[in-house]
């Protein structure tokens, strides 16, 4: 007996169709839409940083954040609205040569985006070749006077001017850079929220001195010091420790090229333009670089809560001396802890277990300022 395998208008078909994840024209159902963006790229969060119009609502949510801040006495988290490029360009935009079609989704279809991007992207680093702003009184007039280059001066309509604001448009007008008068709003804008009391110095990337110059340089010194940071990615602490180093002796400072912070505006205005008088060095390897100060005569010392040596009883200080600040985190790394021919502890009254990197550098450079005054 015929089945319905017989019947006429019979389905040759399933209901269900073809499975997904089995390829043809469902395959696109399985692709991801790619990673989250982060708030520095979302129109709609206070942390974007985009090149594109500021949309209202997010503008709102800036000012409301940089008022709280003000009550609060900290620095507004905020983004930096210009400073990033958040754009897709049109026939040769964003990511694609010039004169090239832009080509986006499958097939190498050309697209027509514009605006605000927001949709998922690879994630573009700021060029390290590009220029930094310095802000602050203190500085700006610090890195005027020390000569170091600078394209632009930006100060705030009405500010009030006392003898650091007059200095530094007179020496700013002594090498002709250009000063711009702008909106306080407008450099608030430029600096992200920053205190910038009215000043700004755009300037190029920082120029870091070669290593082995800075080593000779301590060497014809009298009471050779130089100071290395093992991995501090703060560059508050780095700015901090530079501080520190001008104020107490030390010749130089080198830090990694590598999970290092290095001379940011940020670093600029911790350091209160100490940056410009102290030399900076990136090396490339610290532990080698540490090798080669221990060949040419230095003693080198590393920070550790769990010393050997108590720094009050640091014998080597009045000689050729290098301290190395381990990071804000783990302290030194293994190598070089190996590399230094001592570790040093900083005494302490109370159950606190360590200091910030940048106060227990103060801390050693101070004691070792000290020993010096009175040995010298």
């Amino acid at each position: 007996m015929a089945g319905n395998s017989q019947r006429r208008g019979r389905r040759l078909t399933s209901k269900a169709g073809a499975p997904k994840g089995t390829g043809g024209k469902n395959k696109d159902s399985l692709a991801g839409r790619g990673r989250t963006l982060p708030a520095d790229e979302r129109p709609w969060h206070k942390g974007y940083s985009g090149t594109e119009k500021l949309p209202q609502r997010t503008a709102w949510k800036q000012d409301k954040e940089r008022r709280v801040a003000a009550e609060e006495g900290r620095a507004p988290k905020i983004g930096q609205p210009g400073s990033k490029d958040t754009t897709w360009g049109k026939g040769g935009g964003r990511g694609v040569p010039v004169g090239r079609a832009a080509t986006g989704g499958r097939g190498g279809k050309p697209t027509s985006r514009s605006g605000p991007r927001v949709s998922p992207g690879r994630k573009s680093n700021p060029s390290k070749d590009s220029p930094e702003l310095l802000v602050g009184r203190n500085p700006v007039l610090e890195a005027l006077r020390a000569q170091v280059p600078a394209t632009a001066l930006y100060t705030a309509q009405g500010i009030d001017v006392d003898e650091r604001t007059k200095e530094i448009i007179r020496t700013a007008a002594d090498r002709g850079i250009a000063n711009l008068e702008i909106s306080r709003a407008e450099l608030d804008r430029m600096t992200g929220g920053v205190l910038h009391q009215g000043v700004g110095l755009q300037v190029p990337p920082f120029a870091y001195q070669p290593f082995e110059d800075m080593v000779a340089a301590s060497l014809e010194q009298q009471a050779p010091l130089l100071v290395a940071l093992d991995g501090v990615t703060d560059p508050r602490n780095l700015g901090a420790v530079i501080r520190s180093a001008a104020a107490f002796g030390a010749q130089g400072v080198f830090v990694p090229e590598r999970r290092a912070a290095g001379i940011t505006a940020t670093a600029w205005r911790t350091s209160a333009g100490a940056a410009a008088r102290v030399p900076v060095a990136q090396v490339t390897n610290l532990t080698r670089s540490l090798k080669a100060c221990r060949d040419a005569g230095f003693m080198v010392v590393g920070l550790d809560a769990d010393g050997d040596t108590d720094l009050y009883d640091l014998e080597a200080a009045v000689g050729p001396l290098v301290v190395v600040v381990g990071s804000e985190g783990r302290g030194l790394s293994r190598l070089v802890g190996e590399t230094c021919d001592l570790t040093v502890s900083i005494p302490m009254i109370s159950e606190v277990e360590s200091l910030n990197a940048s106060v227990a550098a103060a801390v050693t450079l101070a004691e070792v300022a000290r020993r010096r005054s009175v040995e010298l």
